[in-house]
Protein backbone atom coordinates (compact mmCIF):
# COMPACT_ATOMS: atom_id res chain seq x y z
CA UNK A 1 0.00 0.00 0.00
CA UNK A 2 0.80 3.67 -0.31
CA UNK A 3 1.61 4.76 2.56
CA UNK A 4 4.37 6.13 2.67
CA UNK A 5 4.89 10.12 1.99
CA UNK A 6 7.76 12.58 2.12
CA UNK A 7 11.13 13.02 0.87
CA UNK A 8 13.58 15.14 3.44
CA UNK A 9 10.94 14.29 6.12
CA UNK A 10 9.13 10.78 5.80
CA UNK A 11 6.21 9.14 7.10
CA UNK A 12 5.09 5.39 6.57
CA UNK A 13 1.23 4.80 8.49
CA UNK A 14 0.49 1.47 9.47
CA UNK A 15 -2.11 -0.69 11.23
CA UNK A 16 -5.93 -0.91 10.46
CA UNK A 17 -8.94 0.53 12.56
CA UNK A 18 -9.96 -2.57 14.41
CA UNK A 19 -6.36 -4.10 14.54
CA UNK A 20 -4.11 -4.17 17.61
CA UNK A 21 -2.72 -0.93 16.54
CA UNK A 22 -2.12 2.08 14.20
CA UNK A 23 1.05 4.10 14.16
CA UNK A 24 3.84 5.86 12.25
CA UNK A 25 7.35 5.90 11.85
CA UNK A 26 8.36 9.69 10.84
CA UNK A 27 12.69 10.01 9.47
CA UNK A 28 14.48 12.95 8.98
CA UNK A 29 13.42 14.86 12.14
CA UNK A 30 16.01 16.95 13.97
CA UNK A 31 17.84 15.74 16.63
CA UNK A 32 17.98 17.65 19.52
CA UNK A 33 14.09 19.16 19.62
CA UNK A 34 12.31 18.92 22.90
CA UNK A 35 8.82 17.60 22.36
CA UNK A 36 5.77 19.42 24.80
CA UNK A 37 3.58 16.21 25.58
CA UNK A 38 0.66 18.63 26.68
CA UNK A 39 0.69 20.62 23.27
CA UNK A 40 0.77 17.29 21.54
CA UNK A 41 -1.63 15.99 23.45
CA UNK A 42 -4.33 18.69 23.01
CA UNK A 43 -4.09 18.21 19.17
CA UNK A 44 -4.46 14.19 19.81
CA UNK A 45 -7.35 14.91 21.64
CA UNK A 46 -9.27 17.16 19.04
CA UNK A 47 -9.46 14.32 16.64
CA UNK A 48 -9.96 11.70 19.69
CA UNK A 49 -13.41 9.97 18.70
CA UNK A 50 -16.56 9.73 21.30
CA UNK A 51 -16.24 13.28 22.72
CA UNK A 52 -19.01 15.09 20.71
CA UNK A 53 -22.36 14.49 19.32
CA UNK A 54 -21.43 15.15 15.90
CA UNK A 55 -18.77 12.27 16.29
CA UNK A 56 -18.68 8.44 16.31
CA UNK A 57 -19.81 7.16 20.08
CA UNK A 58 -16.30 5.11 19.97
CA UNK A 59 -14.22 5.97 22.46
CA UNK A 60 -10.28 5.82 22.32
CA UNK A 61 -8.19 7.64 24.05
CA UNK A 62 -5.69 7.71 21.43
CA UNK A 63 -2.87 8.11 23.44
CA UNK A 64 0.58 7.39 22.00
CA UNK A 65 3.29 5.10 23.07
CA UNK A 66 6.63 6.04 21.46
CA UNK A 67 8.63 3.09 20.89
CA UNK A 68 12.11 5.00 19.11
CA UNK A 69 13.49 7.86 18.11
CA UNK A 70 13.01 10.10 21.32
CA UNK A 71 15.00 10.28 24.93
CA UNK A 72 13.51 12.34 27.56
CA UNK A 73 11.11 13.96 25.02
CA UNK A 74 14.01 14.64 22.71
CA UNK A 75 14.52 13.85 19.39
CA UNK A 76 17.31 11.40 18.73
CA UNK A 77 17.59 11.91 15.55
CA UNK A 78 16.91 8.25 14.61
CA UNK A 79 13.74 7.11 13.02
CA UNK A 80 10.61 8.07 15.51
CA UNK A 81 7.92 5.12 15.96
CA UNK A 82 5.09 5.59 17.96
CA UNK A 83 2.01 3.09 18.13
CA UNK A 84 -1.84 3.88 19.43
CA UNK A 85 -3.43 0.98 20.75
CA UNK A 86 -7.20 0.30 19.76
CA UNK A 87 -9.41 -0.86 22.62
CA UNK A 88 -12.39 0.02 21.48
CA UNK A 89 -13.75 -2.24 18.50
CA UNK A 90 -16.85 -3.90 17.68
CA UNK A 91 -15.16 -6.09 14.37
CA UNK A 92 -18.90 -8.01 14.07
CA UNK A 93 -20.69 -4.95 13.20
CA UNK A 94 -18.62 -5.03 9.53
CA UNK A 95 -19.43 -9.13 8.67
CA UNK A 96 -21.23 -8.48 6.39
CA UNK A 97 -19.33 -5.60 4.28
CA UNK A 98 -17.19 -8.06 2.61
CA UNK A 99 -19.53 -9.42 0.67
CA UNK A 100 -22.02 -6.13 -0.44
CA UNK A 101 -19.64 -3.09 -0.08
CA UNK A 102 -20.68 0.17 1.17
CA UNK A 103 -21.94 2.80 -1.24
CA UNK A 104 -19.45 5.58 -1.28
CA UNK A 105 -16.88 3.84 0.82
CA UNK A 106 -13.59 1.62 -0.71
CA UNK A 107 -14.97 -1.79 0.12
CA UNK A 108 -15.79 -2.47 -3.33
CA UNK A 109 -12.19 -0.37 -4.76
CA UNK A 110 -10.05 -2.32 -2.06
CA UNK A 111 -11.81 -5.69 -2.68
CA UNK A 112 -11.00 -6.08 -5.90
CA UNK A 113 -7.50 -4.41 -5.95
CA UNK A 114 -6.50 -7.00 -3.35
CA UNK A 115 -7.99 -9.83 -4.19
CA UNK A 116 -10.61 -10.01 -1.24
CA UNK A 117 -7.97 -10.21 1.53
CA UNK A 118 -8.89 -6.36 2.65
CA UNK A 119 -9.56 -6.29 6.19
CA UNK A 120 -13.20 -4.68 6.09
CA UNK A 121 -13.62 -4.26 9.85
CA UNK A 122 -13.96 -0.65 10.52
CA UNK A 123 -12.21 0.30 7.11
CA UNK A 124 -9.67 -1.26 7.52
CA UNK A 125 -6.43 0.70 6.43
CA UNK A 126 -8.61 2.55 4.70
CA UNK A 127 -10.28 4.15 8.03
CA UNK A 128 -10.22 7.31 9.14
CA UNK A 129 -8.63 6.28 12.61
CA UNK A 130 -5.47 6.10 10.22
CA UNK A 131 -5.69 10.09 10.68
CA UNK A 132 -4.58 9.69 14.57
CA UNK A 133 -1.03 8.80 13.65
CA UNK A 134 -0.91 11.62 11.06
CA UNK A 135 -2.18 14.19 13.98
CA UNK A 136 1.02 12.57 16.20
CA UNK A 137 3.33 12.97 13.52
CA UNK A 138 1.72 16.64 12.40
CA UNK A 139 1.52 18.08 16.19
CA UNK A 140 5.66 17.05 16.42
CA UNK A 141 6.18 18.98 13.19
CA UNK A 142 3.97 21.95 13.89
CA UNK A 143 6.07 22.47 16.61
CA UNK A 144 9.46 22.65 15.42
CA UNK A 145 7.95 24.92 12.90
CA UNK A 146 6.43 27.45 15.19
CA UNK A 147 9.69 28.13 16.49
CA UNK A 148 10.68 29.34 12.77
CA UNK A 149 7.70 31.80 13.64
CA UNK A 150 5.58 29.45 11.16
CA UNK A 151 1.80 29.25 12.61
CA UNK A 152 -0.69 27.18 10.81
CA UNK A 153 -4.28 26.65 12.02
CA UNK A 154 -7.53 25.33 10.32
CA UNK A 155 -11.70 26.19 10.86
CA UNK A 156 -14.88 24.37 9.71
CA UNK A 157 -15.77 26.73 6.75
CA UNK A 158 -19.04 25.09 5.72
CA UNK A 159 -20.98 22.00 7.38
CA UNK A 160 -23.93 21.35 4.79
CA UNK A 161 -25.31 25.23 4.17
CA UNK A 162 -24.30 26.61 7.13
CA UNK A 163 -21.33 29.26 6.47
CA UNK A 164 -18.30 30.44 9.12
CA UNK A 165 -16.94 33.86 8.19
CA UNK A 166 -13.59 33.23 6.01
CA UNK A 167 -10.04 33.95 6.79
CA UNK A 168 -9.05 37.72 5.96
CA UNK A 169 -6.50 36.63 3.09
CA UNK A 170 -3.89 39.54 4.03
CA UNK A 171 -4.12 39.67 7.74
CA UNK A 172 -4.79 36.93 9.94
CA UNK A 173 -4.59 37.93 13.96
CA UNK A 174 -2.27 35.88 16.00
CA UNK A 175 -4.87 35.59 18.33
CA UNK A 176 -7.47 33.93 15.84
CA UNK A 177 -4.74 31.47 14.69
CA UNK A 178 -4.46 30.41 18.10
CA UNK A 179 -8.08 29.85 19.62
CA UNK A 180 -8.64 27.98 16.10
CA UNK A 181 -5.61 25.58 16.60
CA UNK A 182 -7.10 24.83 20.16
CA UNK A 183 -10.62 24.56 19.25
CA UNK A 184 -12.37 21.32 19.24
CA UNK A 185 -15.28 22.93 17.21
CA UNK A 186 -13.11 25.99 15.53
CA UNK A 187 -15.01 28.64 13.99
CA UNK A 188 -14.51 32.28 13.52
CA UNK A 189 -17.40 33.47 13.84
CA UNK A 190 -18.53 31.16 16.98
CA UNK A 191 -22.20 31.90 16.74
CA UNK A 192 -22.82 29.85 13.86
CA UNK A 193 -21.99 26.60 15.97
CA UNK A 194 -25.39 26.25 17.35
CA UNK A 195 -26.74 26.21 13.93
CA UNK A 196 -23.91 23.64 12.21
CA UNK A 197 -24.82 21.06 14.69
CA UNK A 198 -28.06 21.29 14.15
CA UNK A 199 -27.58 20.04 10.40
CA UNK A 200 -25.59 17.32 11.82
CA UNK A 201 -27.88 16.19 14.09
CA UNK A 202 -31.30 16.52 11.20
CA UNK A 203 -28.63 14.19 9.57
CA UNK A 204 -28.13 11.65 12.39
CA UNK A 205 -31.82 11.50 13.17
CA UNK A 206 -32.06 11.06 9.28
CA UNK A 207 -29.97 8.16 9.34
CA UNK A 208 -27.94 10.41 7.53
CA UNK A 209 -24.53 12.18 7.46
CA UNK A 210 -23.16 15.35 6.22
CA UNK A 211 -20.05 17.05 4.94
CA UNK A 212 -18.48 20.38 4.63
CA UNK A 213 -15.27 22.37 3.88
CA UNK A 214 -12.06 22.97 6.27
CA UNK A 215 -10.23 26.13 5.38
CA UNK A 216 -6.59 26.35 6.28
CA UNK A 217 -4.20 29.46 6.55
CA UNK A 218 -0.12 29.60 7.21
CA UNK A 219 1.94 32.55 8.41
CA UNK A 220 5.02 33.71 8.51
CA UNK A 221 6.40 31.46 5.67
CA UNK A 222 9.36 33.27 3.63
CA UNK A 223 9.43 34.04 0.25
CA UNK A 224 10.91 31.77 -1.90
CA UNK A 225 9.98 27.85 -0.79
CA UNK A 226 8.68 25.48 -3.04
CA UNK A 227 9.51 25.25 -6.71
CA UNK A 228 8.00 25.91 -10.48
CA UNK A 229 5.97 22.86 -12.49
CA UNK A 230 6.08 19.22 -10.30
CA UNK A 231 7.86 21.34 -7.09
CA UNK A 232 5.00 23.40 -6.47
CA UNK A 233 3.81 24.23 -2.80
CA UNK A 234 0.41 23.68 -4.11
CA UNK A 235 0.92 20.41 -5.28
CA UNK A 236 3.01 19.19 -2.11
CA UNK A 237 0.21 20.06 0.07
CA UNK A 238 -2.25 18.82 -1.74
CA UNK A 239 -0.54 15.09 -2.03
CA UNK A 240 -0.51 14.86 1.85
CA UNK A 241 -4.08 16.08 2.17
CA UNK A 242 -5.75 13.91 -0.63
CA UNK A 243 -4.17 11.21 1.44
CA UNK A 244 -6.86 12.03 4.56
CA UNK A 245 -9.98 9.98 4.24
CA UNK A 246 -13.37 11.22 2.26
CA UNK A 247 -11.21 14.51 1.06
CA UNK A 248 -12.18 15.07 -2.54
CA UNK A 249 -11.63 18.78 -3.33
CA UNK A 250 -8.70 21.81 -2.91
CA UNK A 251 -8.66 24.97 -3.78
CA UNK A 252 -5.96 27.64 -3.19
CA UNK A 253 -6.66 31.66 -2.44
CA UNK A 254 -9.91 32.62 -4.90
CA UNK A 255 -9.66 29.24 -6.22
CA UNK A 256 -12.44 27.89 -8.70
CA UNK A 257 -13.95 31.76 -8.52
CA UNK A 258 -10.86 32.76 -10.61
CA UNK A 259 -12.82 31.54 -13.35
CA UNK A 260 -15.13 34.12 -12.86
CA UNK A 261 -12.23 37.26 -12.66
CA UNK A 262 -10.30 39.09 -15.06
CA UNK A 263 -6.84 39.07 -15.16
CA UNK A 264 -7.37 42.91 -13.50
CA UNK A 265 -9.52 41.53 -10.96
CA UNK A 266 -7.51 38.56 -10.09
CA UNK A 267 -4.40 39.76 -9.90
CA UNK A 268 -2.43 40.81 -6.54
CA UNK A 269 -0.83 44.21 -6.87
CA UNK A 270 2.98 45.15 -5.28
CA UNK A 271 3.20 46.98 -2.75
CA UNK A 272 6.41 48.14 -0.36
CA UNK A 273 5.14 47.65 3.34
CA UNK A 274 7.56 48.27 5.90
CA UNK A 275 10.22 47.55 3.98
CA UNK A 276 8.86 44.33 3.12
CA UNK A 277 7.04 43.65 -0.42
CA UNK A 278 3.97 42.51 -0.38
CA UNK A 279 0.65 42.15 -2.21
CA UNK A 280 -2.57 44.34 -1.39
CA UNK A 281 -4.75 41.08 -2.17
CA UNK A 282 -3.91 37.28 -1.86
CA UNK A 283 -6.23 35.54 -4.50
CA UNK A 284 -3.23 33.37 -5.14
CA UNK A 285 -3.25 32.03 -1.69
CA UNK A 286 0.05 33.48 -1.17
CA UNK A 287 1.67 31.07 -3.57
CA UNK A 288 2.49 32.28 -6.96
CA UNK A 289 4.97 29.37 -9.60
CA UNK A 290 4.84 27.21 -7.11
CA UNK A 291 6.52 29.33 -4.81
CA UNK A 292 5.66 31.23 -1.73
CA UNK A 293 5.82 35.19 -2.00
CA UNK A 294 5.48 35.58 1.86
CA UNK A 295 1.80 36.49 2.02
CA UNK A 296 -0.26 34.07 4.16
CA UNK A 297 -0.68 30.76 2.50
CA UNK A 298 -4.38 29.63 2.23
CA UNK A 299 -6.54 27.01 1.33
CA UNK A 300 -9.92 25.16 1.33
CA UNK A 301 -10.75 21.44 1.47
CA UNK A 302 -14.12 19.65 0.47
CA UNK A 303 -14.79 16.86 2.67
CA UNK A 304 -17.81 14.87 1.43
CA UNK A 305 -20.60 12.63 4.07
CA UNK A 306 -19.31 10.08 6.01
CA UNK A 307 -20.54 7.12 3.82
CA UNK A 308 -21.46 4.87 5.92
CA UNK A 309 -24.73 5.64 6.69
CA UNK A 310 -28.03 3.90 8.79
CA UNK A 311 -30.02 4.68 5.76
CA UNK A 312 -30.86 1.71 3.51
CA UNK A 313 -29.15 1.48 0.33
CA UNK A 314 -28.85 -0.47 -3.16
CA UNK A 315 -25.54 -2.04 -3.45
CA UNK A 316 -24.64 -5.66 -4.73
CA UNK A 317 -23.89 -8.97 -3.30
CA UNK A 318 -20.09 -9.77 -4.28
CA UNK A 319 -20.61 -13.65 -3.75
CA UNK A 320 -23.99 -14.16 -5.57
CA UNK A 321 -23.39 -12.27 -8.05
CA UNK A 322 -26.64 -10.22 -7.58
CA UNK A 323 -27.90 -7.02 -6.20
CA UNK A 324 -29.24 -5.95 -2.88
CA UNK A 325 -30.10 -3.87 -0.06
CA UNK A 326 -27.89 -2.88 2.56
CA UNK A 327 -28.54 -1.43 5.92
CA UNK A 328 -25.18 -0.29 7.92
CA UNK A 329 -24.56 -1.14 11.39
CA UNK A 330 -21.63 -0.07 13.49
CA UNK A 331 -20.62 3.52 15.20
CA UNK A 332 -20.03 6.19 12.66
CA UNK A 333 -19.50 10.12 12.33
CA UNK A 334 -22.77 11.85 11.06
CA UNK A 335 -20.25 14.40 10.45
CA UNK A 336 -16.29 13.84 10.15
CA UNK A 337 -15.49 17.76 9.21
CA UNK A 338 -15.04 18.89 13.00
CA UNK A 339 -12.54 16.11 13.83
CA UNK A 340 -11.05 16.13 10.51
CA UNK A 341 -9.35 20.22 11.34
CA UNK A 342 -6.71 18.75 13.07
CA UNK A 343 -5.52 16.39 10.98
CA UNK A 344 -5.74 19.48 8.08
CA UNK A 345 -3.69 21.04 10.32
CA UNK A 346 -1.05 18.41 10.97
CA UNK A 347 -0.92 17.33 7.48
CA UNK A 348 -0.22 20.67 6.59
CA UNK A 349 2.99 20.96 9.12
CA UNK A 350 4.41 17.79 7.74
CA UNK A 351 4.27 19.20 4.17
CA UNK A 352 5.78 22.70 5.22
CA UNK A 353 8.46 20.10 7.10
CA UNK A 354 9.61 18.97 3.86
CA UNK A 355 10.16 22.42 2.36
CA UNK A 356 11.79 24.14 5.34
Amino acid sequence: MSSTWGEKVKISVFGESHGNGIGVVIDGLPAGFKVDNDKLFAQMARRAPGKDKTATPRKESDLPNVLSGMLNNITTGAPLCAIINNTNTKSGDYSNLLACPRPGHSDYTAYEKYNSFNDIRGGGHFSGRLTAPLVFAGSICRQILEEKGIKISAHISQIGNVKDDPFNPVNIDNDLMGRLSQSSFSLIDTSKEEAMREVVENARLNQDSVGGIIECAVTGLPTGLGGPMFGGVEGLISSIIFGIPAIKGIEFGKGFKLAEMLGSESNDPFEYKDGKVVTKTNNCGGILGGITNSMPVIFRACIKPTPSISKEQDTVDLQKKCNTKLSINGRHDPCIVPRAVSVIEACTAIALMNLV
